[in-house]
């Protein structure tokens, strides 16, 4: 039997999925309600996203958002009827999460 890369990418997808369900809700109240609603203050979120810790919360969640988004577009390509592309599919998909990932990483530790 040939070994599989398969379990990897279901692990991320897993975690990406998890992950995304419970922080970015809250992300998106806090940022696109909160904030505008004077409800948090923006000094406050500027703290918060400018200590070492929020950044690297804010780039474990695109990290594993994106592999998420990837792994689920691979899967939906593959079931519309492109499983004889699936190779290149798979490559596109991961470089496609591999660069959001990093320019992620510019964005948040710059």
């Amino acid at each position: 039997m040939r070994r599989s890369s398969e379990p990897f990418y279901w692990s991320l997808f897993s975690a990406g999925g998890v992950i995304t369900a419970l922080l970015a809700p809250v992300l998106i109240i806090v940022v696109g309600f909160l904030v505008p609603g004077n409800q948090v203050a923006f000094h406050r979120l500027h703290e918060i996203f400018t200590n070492p810790v929020g950044r690297l919360v804010v780039f474990g969640l695109a990290f594993f958002t994106f592999f998420f988004s990837a792994h689920r577009l691979r899967h939906t390509l593959a079931e519309v009827g492109l499983k004889r592309f699936a190779r290149p599919i798979t490559l596109a998909c991961n470089l496609a999460a591999l660069a959001g990932t990093i320019w992620a990483g510019v964005v948040a530790f710059t």
